[in-house]
């Protein structure tokens, strides 16, 4: 932290504490240099990834949309919507990316999907991939059948 009255950037943190409901810290420090006293605050600079959609628009990701896809397509199916949320937004978070797609957001709840429940996935499916006729719909069935042959 650089000094307010001679520009040095050392100093000590005399005191901190957290302040404004514990959203950033208050330090009290003094310069190593001229004994001059500052108040330095310190924030959680929060990163939220940008989704860039199928139209080329920007907004902000929003955890509520995804789990809104989800729900519907785990209506009565023994999967926990909310835990595959969750997953995918740590997964968000933890890449860091300042922005991703929604076709990859799609994507990556189709392959949590896949792997939890086939009915619920193909029905995530059916809207991510925007099926036009039962012929792509049917498709995607025996795909889904042939991976699981694969598997066994």
């Amino acid at each position: 932290m650089k000094c307010p009255s001679c520009g040095s950037r050392e100093s000590k943190v005399i005191d901190s504490r957290p302040v404004e409901e514990n959203n950033s810290i208050r330090r009290r420090r003094e310069c190593l240099d001229c004994h001059m006293r500052f108040t330095t605050y310190e924030v959680i600079d929060a990163y939220q990834p940008v989704v860039i959609k199928k139209d080329g628009s920007k907004e902000l990701f929003d955890k509520n949309k995804l789990l809104s896809g989800l729900l519907r397509a785990c209506h009565k199916r023994d999967v926990n919507a909310e835990a595959v949320a969750d997953e995918i937004e740590s997964a968000l978070y933890n890449s860091m990316r300042r922005e991703i797609t929604s076709q990859r957001i799609g994507e990556i709840a189709m392959e949590k999907l896949k792997e939890l429940d086939a009915v619920a996935y193909v029905r995530f499916a059916s809207v991510h991939r925007e099926f036009k006729d039962i012929d792509t719909f049917m498709q995607e069935i025996a795909e889904l059948k042939n991976d699981d042959k694969t598997v066994e």
